[in-house]
């Protein structure tokens, strides 16, 4: 982003910090707004020129505390915590989808949002991307994320994941269409997608049909790595809000290498690595929803600190970042962001927690004893168990080679 534009950007978020202490209103269509919030909450976005607010944090339920490591089972106990924390400060967005935790996402949300009045909190939820095969199966999983949600309708509705491919199956079988219906009895607030491709099948997507938001990957690493720059700046020209996830890259951006760490560290050493990521994407003037898949609760307290309110990153801390970025490249590694979608391996492979030892052993070579042995320990879904099916391949959001990358972690676990 260029100097001015960023200041543009600056001066337009100094202008909306107040929101974050606006009351429950009722918006122009009629739907409440009203929040269950003690004490400071979370800055807020406005939904376009309406009295429509959601927070400029959202709570991805993609990443739950869990019983075990290794089991997609959430911990409820922790987790529901967690989402009183979150409704307290006003963090009242959450976003689940079909497949998170094994389809186990969903129903902890319709366990436990469910103890709260309708109108206090906002949800998000998708159509899955491979399940939607006919228009008859598009109905059946919409009425069901209904009922396992235990809500009448969602505030915000996606088609998951698209890509050129799937899009052209979402037409074919009109997928669009059957969500407006639904939209019009009431049973979606918002329609949108999520995104997986490149900016000219994005502008494609944006062309084809009304969309009232999208959301796509952005992050300081991904503005170029990603072409999430031309992405964003297509929606921004559409005049359709941007709802953001990845912020951190899967957790990357919160453990970047020691020497980017130590850049940011000095710069600021009362505030978490994470934070400044988080700040980054907030700065952007068209990011109505930045959402964090929050495992613990000292990931939701941080995320807090960084929302209350949210401050913009100023001119001298994006030069900071940037010399952090480029310490950061330096090791990078496979841009895996463990989003889980290969998951599950059909010969047994754990293949985030195969690119996660490896990143981790790449960003300091240290650990790379630690790493032998975690890979000699996961004897039976380490990458010597990859066949290259290319199953996992035809999944992969960010377009990995994993196959090849698994080859890559073998061969560098037995050196």
């Amino acid at each position: 982003m260029k100097r001015r534009d960023f200041l543009k950007a600056t001066l337009t978020l100094a202008a909306l910090s107040p929101l974050a202490k606006l009351s429950a209103k009722e918006t122009p269509d009629g739907n409440k707004t009203s929040d269950i919030i003690k004490g400071e909450p979370v800055t807020r976005r406005p939904y376009k020129n309406t009295g429509l607010t959601v927070p400029l944090l959202g709570f991805g339920m993609m990443r739950l505390p869990r019983v075990e490591e290794g089991s997609q089972d959430i911990d409820y106990k922790v987790a529901e915590k967690m989402v009183a924390r979150a409704m307290e400060a006003g963090l009242n967005y959450f976003d689940t989808a079909y497949m998170y935790h094994g389809g186990k996402s969903q129903v902890f949300v319709g366990d436990v949002l469910s103890k709260y009045p309708r109108d206090s909190f906002y949800l998000a939820n998708k159509m899955p991307p491979n399940s939607a095969t006919t228009i008859e199966n598009v109905e059946k999983i919409f009425n069901e994320q209904l009922e396992v949600c235990k809500t009448p309708y969602f505030d915000f509705y996606l088609i998951h994941a698209l890509n050129n491919d799937l899009w052209e199956k979402h037409k074919k079988i009109g997928t669009y269409e059957f969500l407006k219906k639904k939209q019009a009895e009431g049973k979606i607030r918002k329609l949108g997608f999520s995104f997986h491709d490149t900016p000219d099948v994005l502008q494609k997507i944006v062309n084809d049909k009304e969309w009232e938001f999208a959301q796509i990957q952005l992050n300081y690493l991904d503005w170029e790595l990603y072409k999430s720059k031309e992405q964003y700046e297509i929606l921004e020209k559409a005049g359709i809000p941007a709802i953001i996830m990845e912020p951190l890259r899967g957790g990357a951006l919160s453990t970047l290498n020691p020497t980017a760490t130590e850049i940011l560290k000095n710069a600021n050493p009362n505030v978490s690595v994470s934070s400044w990521a988080l700040r980054y994407v907030g700065s952007l003037p068209n990011v109505l929803v930045i959402l964090s898949g929050m495992t613990l609760p000292e990931h939701l307290e941080d995320n807090i600190k960084t929302f209350t309110p949210f401050v913009p990153l100023s001119d001298k801390e994006r030069e900071t970042l940037n010399l952090a970025l480029a310490a950061y490249r330096k090791s990078l590694a496979i841009p895996c962001t463990a989003c889980r979608y290969c998951m599950p391996c059909p010969f047994g492979v754990d293949i985030p927690t195969m690119f996660g030892n490896y990143n981790q052993y790449k960003i300091d070579e240290k650990k790379k004893n630690q790493f032998k042995r975690n890979y000699s320990q996961m004897e039976k879904s380490n990458a010597d168990v990859c066949v290259a099916c290319g199953l996992c391949k035809t999944k992969c959001p960010q377009k990995l080679d994993i196959p090849e990358l698994l080859k890559k972690v073998a061969a560098e676990a037995k050196s």
